[in-house]
């Protein structure tokens, strides 16, 4: 938990960051757990949990962001309300690849696939955002938005995407919305850094273990 002081009071609160990185070191447990042989699946709601930490993070970014935004609070809610049906992630992807409806629009497995888009997206923003303290966050975002999403979009989205880099908020302006410092911020985006990945991969394995190639 972390203290903060708001005038001549203080108050403890769990900021986005916090929660982020906390959820996602849950759902890592549970990839560790598969990886070492346990039947152990990870359950579709506690996954939605941990991805709805991620919406506040995109909220922070303004413009340039909103288009992931938009996408990902959708698919994720879509999920959420699929989890009242489907226990399991692998549950979905079972249903899909028996109806063969994995790539289609709206599918779950779909969805499931743009919202680890989301994820990485984070990821990779969070990890040239630490690469060095003279990187502005434009910067930061640009490289992350053409490792992770630009391959997919088309070339209209790329270009609404470089023209709302402008307005993305400077780190200070990012740091007080997320209610960090510097050296607080750090600590989290590596704890998320280091939990997100092997849970990304963990979805990867999912698709490429049904014959789904990952190139859409």
């Amino acid at each position: 938990m972390d203290t903060y002081r708001h005038g001549n009071n203080a108050c403890s609160m769990t900021t986005p960051l916090s929660a982020m990185a906390e959820a996602f070191e849950e759902l890592l447990e549970i990839s560790k757990a598969n990886q070492k042989g346990s039947e152990e699946e990870m359950r579709l709601d506690t996954f939605c949990d941990a991805c709805s930490f991620v919406s506040v993070l995109f909220g922070c970014l303004g413009l340039a962001f909103k288009f992931a935004e938009l996408e990902y609070v959708s698919k994720v809610h879509d999920l959420k309300e699929a989890s009242r049906t489907y226990d399991t992630i692998e549950d979905i992807l079972e249903l899909d690849v028996a109806n063969d409806t994995v790539k289609t629009p709206g599918s779950l497995s779909r969805n499931l696939r743009r919202v680890r888009q989301g994820l990485d997206l984070i990821r990779a923003l969070f990890e040239q955002f630490l690469a060095t303290e003279e990187y502005s966050l434009k910067e930061a975002a640009s490289t992350a938005y053409a490792q992770v999403c630009a391959p997919y979009h088309s070339w209209t989205i790329r270009t609404a995407v470089a023209a709302g880099m402008y307005a993305l908020p400077t780190r200070d302006q990012l740091l007080l919305r997320l209610n960090e410092t510097d050296q607080s911020a750090e600590k989290k985006m590596r704890r998320y850094i280091s939990a997100a990945l092997p849970v990304i991969e963990y979805i990867d394995k999912l698709y490429l273990s049904r014959n789904v190639i990952l190139d859409w």
